[in-house]
Order: C-alpha cells, then sequence, then structure tokens
C-alpha cells in the first residue's frame, strides 16, 4: 500500500511540474530573425468545411488517417493552373498560421504521445534556437504550405512573399535568416529565380539542409511505383497506408520536381532496371535486364500505371502517370537551372552523408522476371545505393549550382539531420548567436592556439629559422577519444634550388598528435629552415 501512495505522490508531483509555467528563456535582441521552411510531407495541413467552417487537421494524425488521406486530400492535377486540386468538392486546404506559423511545422501531430519522435520535425531545432536567445514571433518564425503543390506555384509564392514581408516588419526591418530542409530548398530557389527583387529586399542569409537539387531518384522511382511510407517502424500502422500515399503523390507536382534531372551529369546515372520475361518468335522463354535512364523511365511509369485508378464517391477516376504534370516539372526545372544568388545574399549548404541511400532501383529476378509491366507495382525494390542521407545523394544536395560561401556533409539522416548536435553548431555560428572565433564549420571543431615560438639566426650567408606551434582541438566526433592512446607522429620535408643554382633552400618539419581525453587533441608543429645565399 505504500509503494502504491508513493507513486501516487510522484506522479502528482510530475503533473505539478507540468503545469507550472516554464521560465522565459533569455531573449537577445540583437539576433536577426530567422523563417523556418519544411520540405515535403513537412506542414501540418487543416481541411476547411464551406458550408460552416469547420476546421480539422488532415495532415497528419493517428486516428481516421488513411480515411481522411483518401476523403480530403486526394486531388487531381489542373493544367491550366498548374494546381493540384483536392476531390473533395466540399472543403479546401489550408496551412494554419498559429505560433507565427511554427505550429505547423513543429510536432506533425501534436496529440501523439507515444512514439511522438516520429512526428517531430523542426521541434528540437526550435527549442534550440530560443535556448539561443531567439523569440517566437519577433526573430523565429515559420512557413508551412501545402506540399502537394508544384514548387513554382503563384499561390504559394505569393503567400511567401507576404510572408517575408510580415517577418521583416516584425523584426523592425532587419533582414532575414531562412533556413530550409529537403524539398522546401527547391521551393526557395523557385523564389529566387521568379522574385529575385523581393528576395534581395528581404533575405541576408539562406542555409539550405539536405535540398535535393537535382533529385532524389530512388525514393521517387519507387514512389511512383510501391508509394511511400511517411514514417518507419510500428509507428506506420497508425499512418497513412503505401497504397494511399501512392494515390496522393501520383497526382503531386512536387513529386514530379523530385525526379532524378535528365541533364545532370551524375557520377553514376540513376537507372530503373528489371529483370523481363519475353518469348521469341520461337516461343522460346528469354530473361534480360533491362535498363532504364531518367529520360526513358517516363515511359515505363506510364505503361505499368495506365490502369492505376481510385473509386471516390462511387466513381472510378483514372490516376496514371502523368505527362501533364511531367511537362510542368521539366518546365519548373528550367525556372531552377537559371537561379542566381543576389549579390547581398550569401547562401550555404548542409549536406547528408554516410548513410546508403537509394539511386538504382531494381525489380524482379532471374528466378522470379517481369512479365508484364503493369505488375511493377507488386514487386518489391531492390536498390543500388550511393552516399548521402538516406533519401537524398550527396551529389544531388551538393549540386545546387549556386555561388555558396560554404558546403558542409554532416552524417546523418534525411529528417534526422534537423536535430543533429553539428548542424545546431554550425547553424549558431553562421546566425551569429555565438562568439567563437576558433570554431570551423566546414570541419565542425574548435582550433584553440596555446603556444607560438619563432626564432631566426644568421650568418655567412646562411639563415636558420626555427618554429614551435602548438594548438589544442576539440571535436564533439572524439568524445571516446583516451589519453592513454599512442601519439601520432607524421613529417614533411621540402627544398628548393634558385634558377642560376646559386641558391638553395630546405625545410624540415614534424607533427605530433597527442590524443587526450572528452574529444580534445594536443598538436605540436616542430619545423626548421635553412636557407644559402650565393
Amino acid at each position: 500500500m505504500a509503494m502504491l501512495l508513493e507513486e501516487i505522490v510522484q506522479s502528482v508531483e510530475l503533473w505539478l511540474k507540468l503545469l507550472r509555467k516554464k521560465p522565459q528563456p533569455h531573449v537577445d535582441p540583437n539576433l536577426d530573425p530567422v523563417l523556418l521552411v519544411p520540405g515535403v510531407a513537412g506542414s501540418v495541413l487543416k481541411a476547411v468545411d464551406y458550408d460552416n467552417g469547420k476546421e480539422e487537421r488532415v495532415w497528419i494524425r493517428i486516428i481516421g488517417a488513411d480515411y481522411k488521406c483518401r476523403t480530403k486530400l486526394w486531388s487531381r492535377f489542373d493544367p491550366s493552373t498548374g494546381k493540384t486540386v483536392s476531390l473533395d468538392p466540399k472543403s479546401s486546404i489550408v496551412v494554419p498560421e498559429d505560433r507565427f506559423g511554427l505550429y505547423a511545422i513543429d510536432v506533425l501531430d501534436p496529440d501523439m504521445i507515444i512514439g511522438r519522435d516520429c512526428v517531430y520535425y523542426f521541434h528540437e531545432m526550435i527549442v534550440e534556437m530560443i535556448n539561443w536567445g531567439f523569440q517566437e514571433g519577433k526573430t523565429l518564425f515559420g512557413f508551412g504550405y501545402d506540399f502537394r503543390q508544384s514548387n513554382r506555384l503563384p499561390e504559394t509564392l505569393e503567400r511567401l512573399a507576404a510572408k517575408l514581408e510580415s517577418v521583416y516588419n516584425a523584426s523592425g526591418g532587419k533582414k532575414i535568416n531562412i533556413i530550409s530542409h529537403s524539398m522546401g530548398g527547391l521551393l526557395l530557389k523557385c523564389f529566387m529565380t521568379l522574385h529575385s527583387d523581393i528576395f534581395e529586399k528581404y533575405v541576408k542569409n539562406w542555409v539550405a539542409i539536405a535540398a535535393p537539387f537535382k533529385g532524389a531518384p530512388g525514393y521517387v522511382t519507387s514512389t511512383f511505383l510501391n508509394g511511400m511510407s511517411f514514417v518507419e517502424g510500428w509507428e506506420q500502422n497508425f499512418f497513412i497506408s503505401k497504397w494511399s500515399m501512392h494515390q496522393l503523390l501520383i497526382e503531386c507536382p512536387s513529386i514530379y520536381e523530385l525526379m532524378s534531372c535528365p541533364n545532370f551529369h551524375w557520377e553514376c546515372v540513376p537507372l530503373l532496371e528489371f529483370w523481363r520475361e519475353k518469348l521469341d518468335s520461337e516461343g522460346n522463354s528469354h530473361i534480360t535486364l533491362e535498363s532504364y535512364s531518367p529520360a526513358e523511365s517516363a515511359e515505363i511509369f506510364k505503361e505499368a500505371l495506365s490502369s492505376n485508378s481510385v473509386i471516390y464517391n462511387g466513381e472510378n477516376i483514372p490516376l496514371p502517370f502523368s505527362l501533364e504534370i511531367l511537362k510542368w516539372a521539366n518546365e519548373t526545372r528550367e525556372v531552377l537551372s537559371s537561379a542566381k544568388v543576389p549579390s547581398e545574399v550569401k547562401f550555404y549548404n548542409i549536406y547528408g552523408i554516410n548513410l546508403e541511400t537509394p539511386h538504382s532501383v531494381c525489380y524482379g529476378s532471374e528466378e522470379s522476371p517481369v512479365t508484364d509491366l503493369q505488375q511493377l507495382p507488386f514487386f518489391e525494390p531492390k536498390y543500388i545505393c550511393v552516399d548521402g542521407d538516406g533519401t537524398v545523394p550527396s551529389e544531388s544536395a551538393k549540386a545546387d549550382g549556386l555561388n555558396a560561401e560554404a558546403r558542409v556533409g554532416v552524417p546523418g539522416e534525411h529528417r534526422g539531420i534537423l536535430c543533429d548536435h553539428h548542424v545546431f553548431r554550425i547553424l549558431k555560428h553562421w546566425l551569429n548567436a555565438d562568439s567563437d572565433p576558433y570554431y570551423n564549420p566546414l570541419n565542425d571543431y574548435v582550433i584553440l592556439p596555446t603556444s607560438f615560438e619563432m626564432e631566426k639566426h644568421r650568418e655567412k650567408g646562411i639563415q636558420v629559422t626555427s618554429l614551435k606551434e602548438e594548438w589544442e582541438i576539440i571535436s564533439e566526433d572524439d568524445r571516446d577519444s583516451k589519453a592513454d592512446t599512442k601519439p601520432v607522429v607524421g613529417s614533411i620535408s621540402v627544398s628548393h634550388v634558385g634558377d642560376n643554382h646559386s641558391s638553395r633552400s630546405e625545410a624540415r618539419a614534424t607533427v605530433i598528435l597527442h590524443p587526450q581525453n572528452e574529444g580534445k587533441q594536443h598538436v605540436e608543429l616542430n619545423a626548421v629552415s635553412v636557407s644559402v645565399d650565393a
């Protein structure tokens, strides 16, 4: 009984702590405003009933998630406007503006308690930035959007222009730092091209994180043929089925704009492959591996999805691979290819590395070949992977085609990179939210010079210079390093002979790296140079 009472008391104490209002973190009035822009599926969406104005969250949710996706989000593309329009004629899709736009990109399902991490989006970055001194509505804002739409849809770009103006005014006329994630990078690049004057007027810095500048080949290929899951593991049982997502995304221009860029010179061209069985004129079976480039894959998608359809309100609606959307997407790529960063804006690129990332996709096998292309959606894809963040190849993310101040590769997963401490550290430096002059974002370490000595001696045409310098390097990657690890020693020597062979010089240097505890390393340089004049 005493144990039960103790548990009750502990529970009440915990509840009281939750009720207690959290103290307001320190606010730094000197910080420039930040606007966070999400990627595909990264915004809360609500359906608004035309008759009574009632709102309900349709992306993303637990209860009735699949049903709401089919009834409220399924749509058809209108080539006359470039907009995908919901099949439901009684409601419209809107993005909530609560908390200055941050609500829509923070936790995508605020009602979820167990397994909530799977619906965190910008949540941990928002918390981190508030701890740095940013304040919601003053220096921290969000821009959610209907991710089904094209990245150059005028309606979305107009909303973004209005958002930039409002952020600029709310912060007292300070230029804005934009941090985009994934497809948000394509949206910003389109806006920068089509509204360069507005972009230059309001934007100070743009940081793109994990942006698929040249597409996400493996991810999109399997999405077209097999659908996709927003989350992995047991949590996906509570979300939208892969089939329902497939039927949603097949009419989304944004997904077509994520296809592999056919004109990009890939190190290894991403392919759609499948083992296929064909009969010759004599009825003999032949099994071959067929391969199709990004430009050729459209015809395969067209044939494989030629009979794809959904039943909506009792009506059979065809949903084949859309050549009209593909045409629109190709025109978007033309817009993206002409983008330039305005002279007054600084651009930075952070991309994910060290994870196997789908690049080429193969269906079937020699033992179980494809006999009919319409069977492809029922085969499990097999991937040929390259380096990246698990979704976007690093080769694509690096190929921004822009004048960048820096490009930094960070080990991390596509969405998880938004809560990576290395990324936080880099952003804090670029946003001038720290004051560490020795931090190097390109390698994510701090270099502290600890000692410097130089001596020169000259006699009878011979000059001898000796140099000793020491540094302390602090890196988060080496927290497990031990002081008892043996030092690493390296040496180098260089020599130079004058043009008339009358003078020569030589230098030798030794570098010793002493591992220490808690990620620290001590570096010692000893160098001597000797020069002889004629």
